[in-house]
C-alpha cells in the first residue's frame, strides 16, 4: 500500500516537473488576443501625441489632461468589470465586451475629425474598455496557471502582447509614410485589427464551463466558490495588510511616473529629428521588453518578485536622470529607450504576479481591479502635474521634480514590500514525504 503510494506521488512528481517550464493554452491564446489587440491600440498611441500637439495644436497642459484621461479613465470602470467578472465566473465574457468596446471607440476617432470633445469621449471609450477587460483577462491568467510560476505566465503574455506593440507603430509609420500623413487610414485600420481580436478572443479562449474544469480546488473537491463577490467584499481586500501594503506601493509608484509620450515628445525636442519618425520611438523600448519580459518574470519566481518590482522603477529613474544630463545624440536615444523597456519588463505582468497570492480565488478580477484602480488614479495625477510644471516652471524644473518624486517613491515602496513579500517563497509549497515509515498516505505539510 506504501508503495503504491509513493509511487503515485512520484510519479505526479515527475508529471509536476515536465509540465514545469510550459505554459497553459488560455495563456497562450490571451496573448494571442493581446498581440492583435496590441496592434491595434499601439497604432493610434504612436500617433496621439504629434496628432494632439502638432496636427491639432494643443499645449502641454492640455495634452497632459487628455493623455492622463487615456491612461486614468479606467480607473472609473475597473472595479465594476472586476466584479462582474467574479460573479459566475464571467471572466471571457467580461473581456470580451471590454475588447469590443476599445475597437469601436477608433470608429469614434474616426468620426471625431478635429473636435477635442469628440476626441476626449472616443479615448474615454477606449480606456472603458481596457478597464475593463484588463483585470478579468489578468484573473484568467493567474487561475490557469500553477502558483509558482505566476512570473513566467505573465511574463510570456506581456511578450506576447509587447510584440503587438512593436508591430503596432510599424503600421502606423508605413500608414502614414504611404498616405501622406493620413490619420484617418490609422484609425480604420486600427479598427480592423481590433475586430480581429474580439473573433480570436470568442474563437480560441475558453469560457466560463471550460475555466472551471481545468482548474480545481486541493482535493479534487471542483473549482472555487463562485458568486460570493461583490463591490464590498472587493473593497474589503483593503483589510487585508498584505494586499493594503501593496496597493500603496503601487499608488505611490505610479504618482510618480510619467506617461511614455511624454518621454517621447521630450526626445524629439532634444533630438530634433523630423516627426515623421516620431511613431517608431515605441518600438525600442517595446523591443527591450519582449526580450526582457519572460526572463524577468522567471527570475520573479525564482528570487522573489519584490526586486525585480523595485528594480525596474530604478531604470525608469535612470530615463528621468538620463533626459536632465547633457547627453546628446544616439546615446540619448537608446539609453532612454533601453531604460524603458527595463522598467516595464521589469515590472508590469511581475506585479500583478504580487498580487495573485493574496487575493482569494473567488475575488482574483476584483481585487486586481482594485489594484489597477489605484495605480491608474495615481498616474493620472502624475500626468496631469507634469503637464501643468511643465507648462509653468519649463521642462527642465517639471523633470527634476520627476526625478525626487520618484526616488521618494521607490524608497518608499521598497519598505512597505519588504513586509509584504518578507522571502522567495511567496506561495505555500507541498512535501511529499510519508507520516511516517510505515504510513500509508503522503503528508502535506505548509512550509512558511
Amino acid at each position: 500500500m506504501y508503495l503504491a503510494s509513493t509511487d503515485a506521488v512520484a510519479k505526479a512528481s515527475e508529471k509536476s516537473v515536465a509540465r514545469r517550464g510550459r505554459v497553459a493554452g488560455p495563456v497562450l491564446a490571451l496573448g494571442a488576443v493581446s498581440l492583435v489587440t496590441d496592434i491595434s491600440s499601439e497604432m493610434v498611441t504612436a500617433v496621439l501625441p504629434l496628432y494632439f500637439v502638432l496636427q491639432l495644436g494643443l499645449s502641454p497642459l492640455q495634452f497632459g489632461f487628455l493623455d492622463g484621461l487615456y491612461n486614468g479613465v479606467t480607473a472609473m470602470v475597473r472595479l465594476a468589470g472586476g466584479y462582474a467578472a467574479d460573479r459566475g465566473g464571467r471572466h471571457k465574457l467580461v473581456a470580451g465586451g471590454g475588447y469590443a468596446l476599445s475597437a469601436l471607440s477608433r470608429l469614434g476617432l474616426l468620426l471625431a475629425g478635429g473636435a477635442t470633445a469628440g476626441i476626449g469621449a472616443a479615448l474615454a471609450a477606449d480606456r472603458v474598455g481596457k478597464g475593463v477587460r484588463t483585470a478579468p483577462r489578468d484573473a484568467l491568467i493567474s487561475l490557469s496557471s500553477p502558483p509558482d510560476a505566476l512570473g513566467r505566465a505573465f511574463g510570456v503574455h506581456r511578450a506576447m502582447d509587447t510584440t503587438g506593440a512593436l508591430l503596432g507603430p510599424l503600421a502606423a509609420f508605413a500608414l502614414l509614410w504611404a498616405t501622406a500623413d493620413a490619420y484617418d487610414a490609422v484609425f480604420v485600420v486600427s479598427f480592423c485589427f481590433g475586430l480581429l481580436g474580439v473573433l480570436m478572443l470568442v474563437a480560441f479562449v475558453p469560457g466560463r464551463q471550460e475555466q472551471q474544469g481545468q482548474r480545481k480546488q486541493p482535493g479534487g473537491q471542483g473549482p472555487g466558490p463562485r458568486g460570493r463577490s461583490s463591490p464590498g467584499s472587493a473593497l474589503g481586500l483593503l483589510r487585508v495588510p498584505a494586499f493594503r501594503r501593496l496597493l500603496v506601493a503601487a499608488a505611490l509608484l505610479g504618482a510618480a511616473t510619467i506617461g511614455d509620450a511624454f518621454l517621447y515628445l521630450l526626445l524629439q525636442r532634444r533630438l530634433d529629428f523630423a516627426v515623421s519618425w516620431f511613431p517608431l520611438l515605441p518600438l525600442g523600448s517595446a523591443a527591450v521588453y519582449l526580450l526582457l519580459a519572460i526572463p524577468a518574470g522567471r527570475l520573479a519566481d525564482r528570487t522573489g518578485r519584490r526586486v525585480p518590482f523595485l528594480a525596474g522603477h530604478v531604470a525608469l529613474l535612470g530615463g528621468y536622470v538620463l533626459l536632465l544630463a547633457p547627453t546628446d545624440g544616439r546615446p540619448l536615444l537608446i539609453g532612454v529607450l533601453l531604460l524603458l523597456g527595463v522598467f516595464y519588463a521589469a515590472t508590469d505582468g511581475v506585479l500583478m504576479a504580487l498580487a495573485a497570492p493574496v487575493v482569494p480565488r473567488e475575488r482574483r478580477a476584483a481585487g486586481m481591479a482594485v489594484l489597477q484602480t489605484g495605480q491608474a488614479l495615481a498616474r493620472l495625477v502624475a500626468a496631469a502635474g507634469f503637464g501643468a510644471a511643465w507648462t509653468l516652471w519649463g521642462v527642465t524644473t517639471a523633470l527634476a521634480c520627476a526625478v525626487v518624486a520618484l526616488t521618494i517613491a521607490v524608497a518608499g515602496a521598497a519598505a512597505l514590500l519588504a513586509r509584504t513579500e518578507p522571502g522567495h517563497r511567496t506561495e505555500p509549497r507541498h512535501r511529499t514525504e510519508p507520516r511516517h515509515p510505515t504510513a500509508s498516505t503522503p503528508r502535506t505539510e505548509r512550509l512558511p
